[in-house]
Parts: structure tokens; sequence; C-alpha cells
């Protein structure tokens, strides 16, 4: 299985995955992968069609000549550019309107793998065009897809895929340009290949863009339910379906939620000995639950297997080696379940949280690892 395979290289960390792609460098067209069995992620800056066409045709072409599946994930416009560009050869391009494309970063991650996994051929890397949708959305959101960016170093670290993400510098914010050299290891311009000098560890970039985007404190109003600290995750599932009811959720929206509380609450209550305390408040279009579980010292084996080393630092499955104190990998719950009949993984109920929710924050604040999650309120006209 696809998640399977990039499972079994993220426990490496992203480490492997930079310098792959950071050994392409320099050269060009399908040799610019070639010789690499694991994932290549590549940012191209465009600021006309032209310069996206220059980049976009030779990468599709080079694909489709090697016999490789290619996917461009991009604008209803580029892919119609790049249809009349490719001419005949265009029948054989797989083609995704990228805002429907996985709309959060979880479903993005879900849906590159779905992908990878229908159309990969043995002895073939898959090629994919995968343009963020960075338009209209809020400070939090674009935290969220920048740290996605960042994770899929890790996440699919093990996959023979070659990813460019395009950034049309006409259109998305000057911020969001910037943290593309920051999440992947080389740009692309045309054919021309260069390492990305601000490039950052997948673990370290997640956790800065945390404390800057996400906030470092807790947002907990005074008037906050809170149950805990306790090991019981059914008291923390009660006070979670609580404080959904008085929100307003009713029915299938009441059960999602608590469930999806459970899970994220289950998901921190793993290690043996472990207490969590959960604050849930309403905000406008959200329920909120604020999942907080204190860390011991060094020495700790935390979630996943990851051994817990000095100050807290830990080697997870899901992110390399984290930053002080935290305990859960940035990246965790991104992957989906494995395929009934196989292994239960420990991620599985916070991909379920993840999934069901409107977003999951992970970040170390002190000596707690904190999860916030944030349910979709019950004037969410999507889901009425």
């Amino acid at each position: 299985m696809a998640a399977e395979r990039a499972g079994s290289a993220g426990a490496a960390g992203s480490e492997g995955s930079a310098g792959a792609a950071g050994s392409a460098a320099g050269s060009a067209g399908s040799a610019g992968a070639a010789g690499f069995a694991g994932f290549v992620h590549h940012a191209c800056l465009y600021a006309s069609d032209a310069e996206f066409l220059a980049m976009a045709v030779p990468f599709v072409r080079d694909g489709l000549a090697a016999g490789e599946p290619v996917l461009a994930a991009t604008t209803p416009a580029n892919i119609e550019l790049l249809r009349e560009a490719l001419g005949e050869s265009a029948h054989h391009l797989d083609t995704a309107e990228t805002a429907y494309f996985g709309r959060r970063p979880v479903d993005r991650v879900s849906a590159f793998l779905r992908y990878h996994e229908r159309r990969t051929r043995p002895g073939r890397r898959t090629r994919v065009i995968a343009e963020p949708l960075w338009a209209g959305r809020s400070a939090r959101q674009i935290a969220e897809w920048k740290r996605m960016e960042s994770g899929l170093n890790v996440l699919l670290a093990g996959l023979p895929v070659w990813m460019v993400c395009p950034y049309d510098t006409r259109v998305v914010p000057g911020d969001v340009a910037e943290a593309a050299m920051a999440t992947h290891p080389v740009r692309l311009d045309g054919r021309r290949q260069a390492p990305c000098a601000s490039y950052t560890d997948p673990a370290v970039y997640a956790a800065g863009v945390g404390a800057k985007g996400l906030g470092a404190a807790s947002c907990a109003p005074p008037h906050a339910l809170r149950a805990g600290p306790t090991s019981d995750a059914a008291v923390l599932r009660r006070a979670a379906r609580e404080r959904a009811a008085a929100a307003g959720l009713t029915a299938d929206r009441l059960a999602l939620a608590e469930l999806a509380a459970h899970e994220a609450a289950a998901y921190l209550l793993a290690p043996e000995g472990a207490l969590v305390t959960l604050c849930a408040w309403e905000e406008p279009g959200a329920v909120v639950y604020e999942l907080r579980r204190p860390e011991p010292g060094e020495g700790r084996v935390g979630p996943g297997g990851g051994r817990m080393g000095p100050g807290g630092s830990c080697a997870g499955p899901s992110g390399g080696r984290m930053g002080p104190d935290a305990a859960v990998p940035p990246f965790a719950g991104y992957r989906p379940p494995a395929p009934p009949g196989e292994p239960h993984g420990a991620e599985d109920g916070l991909w379920l949280a993840r999934t069901l929710g409107d977003s999951l924050e992970v970040r170390a604040r002190g000596p707690e690892t904190v999860l916030t999650l944030r349910i979709a309120g019950p004037g969410d006209a999507e889901r009425l």
C-alpha cells in the first residue's frame, strides 16, 4: 500500500527526501529526478502563463514519454493552457481542478496517496503538478497549508513521486511565495533546477509556523467547559458531547463531534500513565476542543513508538526529530488508515479526528503537548 510505503520512510525523518531532491539540482528534464527512489519535491514560482508552461510542458512530456503516470492538479485556466500546448499528448494526461483535489490538508495528502496507488506502474516514477490554492484562505488556513507543504517531504518520503508545486506570484501573498522556498528543497524554473537556500527541516518549520500563525498561548475563555486531568477517555468524551450539544449540534453532527474529540483524546492517552485535560468552548462558526497532556522528562516513549530524547525531543514516525517537549509528531494523523485486514496504525484515530474536524493543530506549549480541534458549528450551511 502506498501509505504504508510512505510510512516506512517517514521514520527516517526529512533528511532523505531533501537530500535526494537537493542532489538533483542543476540537472534538467526527466534526468532531473532519475536514479532516486524516494520523493522529490520542487517549487515553481511563475509570473506569467509562459513561465508556467515553460515548466509544465517539458515536465509532462518527459513523463509521458517515459511511460510514467502524470497528474496536473492546478487551476482550470492552467489545465486549458497545458492541454492546448500538449496537443494530442493531452489525452494521456490526468487532470484535477486543484480547488477540489483535497479541500483541506488531510484530504490533500489522502488524494495524493490514492492517485499514486491507483496509477503507479512498476519501475516508473509518478509525476504530479500540485498547485495549492491560496486565494481567499484565512490566516489560520494558510498556516495549516504551509505546514502541509513542508510535511509532504516526510509524509511521502518513501514513494517514487516527483512533485512540482507551482506558485503564481501574480496572486499569491508575498509570505506564501517566501514559504515556498522554505518548504521545498529545490526550485524549478523551466528545466533549470536550483537548491532552495532557505529550505528548512519540516519538523522545525512546522514548529515555527505553529508559533507564528497559530498562536502559542491557550485561547480558552474563562467560561470554557473543563474536564480532567484524567486518564479516562469516557470522561473527556462525555464533556465533549455536552459542550457540542450546548452549542446546538444535533443528531449525526453531534455524534461526529463527540467521536472526533474522543479519538484525539484517546491518541494522547495511549502512553501508560498519561493524563489529559479538555477545555471546550464555542466561537463563531466552530466548537473548539483543546486537549492538553503534560510531558514527563527524558526517556519517555512517545505515541507511535518514538522515544523521547533529552529535554523531551522525539523521533516520531511522522516527522523526524521533534522540538523540545513535543511528544506528538507535527504531521501525525495525515496518512489514511490501512485497508481492512491490515494492522491498525497508532495514528488512525488522529487521522479520523482530522477528517471529521475543520482543523487539528499540534504544538508544544512549555511542558505540555496541546491538540486544538475545531469542529464546524451549527451555522455551517455546508453541513446543514
